[in-house]
C-alpha cells in the first residue's frame, strides 16, 4: 500500500513475543487440584505387599501418589508423588529416581531429594511401616 510503511520483522516478532497465550501449558500443570487422589494421603492407605519393595529399590503407587523406597538394611521411606515445582503427579520411576512428566524435575525416591531442577523443593515425607505383610503410608506425624 503507498504512503503506509509496513512493519520490520522485529516489530512483528516483539508483537508475538508479548502478546498473551491464554492457558497455553497451564493444563499440564494443574496437577493436584484434578479431583483425583489427593497429593499426600490424609489418613493411612494400605499400598500392597511388603515384598514389592525390593532392598535398595523402590516402588511407585500411582493411584494413592507415593512411592516406597527399601534401604538395604530392610528399613522403608515413603514420600508424596506430586512434585513440587508445579504440583503434577509423578508417573515415572527410573530405578529409584522419580521423573515428573511436566518440566522434567527429577528426585532421589530414597531420600527426596531434588536431583533435577527446575523443582528446588524436597518431595514431602510421610510415614511408612510395614503391617501384617503390607506396605502402610500415611501423614507425617
Amino acid at each position: 500500500m503507498p504512503g503506509r510503511p509496513s512493519a520490520s520483522r522485529r516489530t512483528v516478532l516483539r508483537g508475538a513475543a508479548l502478546t498473551p497465550v491464554a492457558g497455553l501449558g497451564l493444563a499440564a500443570c494443574s496437577g493436584g487440584s484434578g479431583g483425583g487422589a489427593p497429593a499426600t494421603p490424609t489418613a493411612p492407605v494400605v499400598l500392597g505387599a511388603e515384598s514389592e519393595v525390593a532392598k535398595g529399590g523402590a516402588e511407585l503407587y500411582q493411584d494413592q501418589n507415593v512411592v516406597v523406597s527399601r534401604a538395604e538394611d530392610g528399613s522403608l521411606k515413603a514420600f508424596s508423588s506430586i512434585c513440587t515445582h508445579a504440583g503434577c503427579a509423578i508417573n515415572k520411576l527410573d530405578g529409584t529416581t522419580l521423573v515428573c512428566p511436566c518440566h522434567g524435575s527429577e528426585f532421589d525416591a530414597r531420600t527426596g531429594k531434588v536431583l533435577r531442577a527446575p523443582a528446588t523443593e524436597p518431595l514431602n515425607a510421610l510415614t511408612v511401616e510395614a503391617k501384617n505383610g503390607k506396605i502402610v503410608a500415611g501423614p507425617e506425624a
